[in-house]
């Protein structure tokens, strides 16, 4: 099971998550059948936004991220609930550039870096808080600590690592996301810039199975760490046939009445999950009188 776990160091000023997303990433490469490279940042963002989303302190809050960088895979979603909980899409699934050296995957020049990432925090206010910065390079983890620093000027340091295996499934993703408050010392950013540089890449990391709680100490293996929550997380999808209804409902009577006349019935595709929801000609005109009373 995936699990995200929140901690912070007892002994110097500093914040912490990370999550195993295995099954996760997983589930979106299933879903949106995306080859390795979209597997790869796709699953990158959506582990982002579950960190984020889980720091929300409203329960009905949440976190999307989007990113438009100007490569071949066009627009890439996450959304995330206050829990950790996430879905999310790319535009362009089947897509694939040159790897870099050592056979890595290029999520860099399949997302592009001419662009921005945009993040929305609905916390429950009239409306959202909305926050762009320009991708530093496209490959998520940097464009999410730039994000920190530039909107929220909190200091971020960001891994995250998809490994996709041969037969194009997840064989292992997960990362982490530690954040400076206020009073860190030089000392403090010594030692925390010590500990990323000794673990390295995430990815090897995940490929031994390493637990969330345990990455998070072997990076701030110099701080005594407290476990703040442990919870299992999940990709996640909230559609459902009444929240398409509505959707249609809102397109208003003149759009559902030139849908009557010329389909006579309608097929949604949820982005997210793919789920088709079908409807007649009868239910349409049910919708076009709610629509109209």
């Amino acid at each position: 099971m995936d699990q995200l776990v929140r901690v912070i160091a007892k002994d110097a000023p500093i914040k912490a998550t990370a999550l195993s997303a295995t099954d996760l990433v997983e589930r979106a490469r299933a879903i949106h059948d995306t080859w390795p490279v979209a597997t790869a940042a796709l699953g990158r963002l959506l582990m982002g936004a579950s960190m984020m989303g889980n720091m929300l302190k409203n329960e009905d809050g949440s976190v999307t991220l989007r990113i438009r960088g100007g490569g071949p895979l066009g627009s890439l979603t996450a959304v995330s609930d206050s829990q950790g909980n996430v879905r999310g899409y790319v535009t362009n699934p089947a897509v694939d550039v040159p790897r870099k050296a050592h056979a890595k995957l290029d999520v860099g020049a399949a997302v592009g870096c001419d662009g921005e990432l945009t993040v929305i925090k609905d916390i429950g206010m009239r409306e959202p808080y909305v926050g762009s910065v320009q991708l530093v390079g496209g490959e998520i983890a940097e464009d999410i600590a730039a994000y920190f620093m530039e909107s929220e000027q909190i200091p971020t340091a960001c891994a995250l690592g998809v490994l996709v295996a041969p037969d194009q499934t997840v064989q292992a993703a997960g990362g982490y996301l530690i954040q400076l408050l206020p009073g860190a010392t030089d000392e403090v950013i010594s030692a925390v810039e010590r500990g990323i540089a000794k673990v390295g890449a995430v990815s090897a990391k995940l490929d031994q199975g390493i637990s969330p709680l345990d990455l998070l100490h072997e990076v701030l293996g110099e701080f005594e760490l407290e476990v703040l929550e442990t919870t299992p997380v999940e990709y996640r999808c909230q559609c459902s046939r009444e929240r398409v209804s509505r959707a249609l409902i809102s397109m208003g009577k003149n759009e559902l009445e030139s849908l009557i006349q010329d389909q006579g019935s309608a097929e949604l595709t949820c982005q997210f999950c793919d789920k088709v929801y079908h409807f007649s000609e009868d239910e349409l005109k049910q919708l076009l009188l709610e629509a109209t009373s």
